[in-house]
């Protein structure tokens, strides 16, 4: 199975067709305030995880109905519901996707094919059991279920090993040691500017606002860009930085992020001045 993920991985054929959909995803799912809601900038987390919870919990406990008897009816609603909520989890999902780097989109391709396989089969399952063909629809809804099952796989292995829409900047924290770390000299660090330094190897980026002083890891919690090569930008009063990849923004004083396609807060250290010298720490 591995060696088969590292195949899909490499798979550059798909890219032809993955570049297309991922162009037509852009044009359909336009807007800063739809994409930010279906990223989950809102919520603080991706939305998708969230929102495919409804038809997976539902075809799951649709399956269990189905090996008890005189549960016919309530299979067949949870049947319908999970293919409700499908359709808000496939957007969310196909908006992620589209921010991602080649090698995950090349799975997450694989993944949404399933899925939407799983949805086909669920929608001929409905069908037959409202046509009181109910042998016919268990078979399909346990068909669907299985397909559901290889999906996910693919998408914990896009979560775990290719860290899609993790905050890739987190495991960063953990490099940095315990205590009070030296940064910069306070009066040589520019007023209104991102500057780049690091702390025990660990790039942070440096913005000073008059006598504030903010850090936050220098690596954008989405794909990891250089977020002090980015353009500091107001949103609602606050000075925010956006990154220079992807165009994820975040709030410079507490690392919140304010607009996508990062789902998640940037990490933010801990400050301090003495004796002219910017100290940082772990939260």
């Amino acid at each position: 199975m591995r060696e088969l993920l590292t195949r899909l991985e490499q798979a550059s054929a798909l890219d032809r067709v993955g570049d297309k959909i991922q162009s037509a995803v852009r044009a359909v799912v336009r807007g800063q305030v739809v994409r930010d809601v279906l990223h989950g900038t809102w919520l603080g987390h991706p939305l998708h995880p969230a929102l495919v919870q409804v038809p997976v919990g539902a075809w799951v406990s649709a399956a269990v109905l189905d090996l008890i008897p005189g549960q016919k009816q309530a299979a067949t609603a949870l049947v319908a519901v999970g293919l409700a909520g499908a359709g808000p989890a496939a957007a969310a999902g196909a908006t992620d996707w589209s921010e991602l780097d080649r090698e995950q989109r090349r799975v997450g391709l694989v993944h949404w094919s399933g899925n939407l396989t799983a949805v086909a089969l669920y929608a001929a399952s409905l069908t037959a059991r409202l046509r009181g063909d109910d042998g016919r629809g268990r078979t399909l809804g346990f068909l669907g279920l299985s397909t559901v099952a290889g999906s996910a796989y693919l998408g914990g292995h896009l979560a775990y090993k290719l860290a899609a829409q993790v905050n890739q900047a987190a495991p960063e924290l953990h490099r940095i040691g315990d205590g009070w770390h030296p940064v910069a000299d306070l009066s040589v660090l520019p007023d209104g500017k991102p500057v780049g330094r690091s702390v025990d190897d660990v790039p942070v980026l440096v913005y000073r606002d008059g006598d504030e002083v903010s850090v936050l890891l220098g690596h954008c919690g989405h794909q990891t860009g250089p977020l002090s090569e980015g353009q500091v930008v107001r949103v609602d009063g606050h000075a925010c930085i956006q990154c220079p990849w992807h165009g994820s923004v975040f709030r410079l004083d507490d690392g919140l992020v304010v607009h996508g396609p990062a789902g998640t807060d940037q990490p933010v250290l801990r400050t301090r001045v003495v004796d002219g010298v910017l100290q940082v720490a772990l939260s």
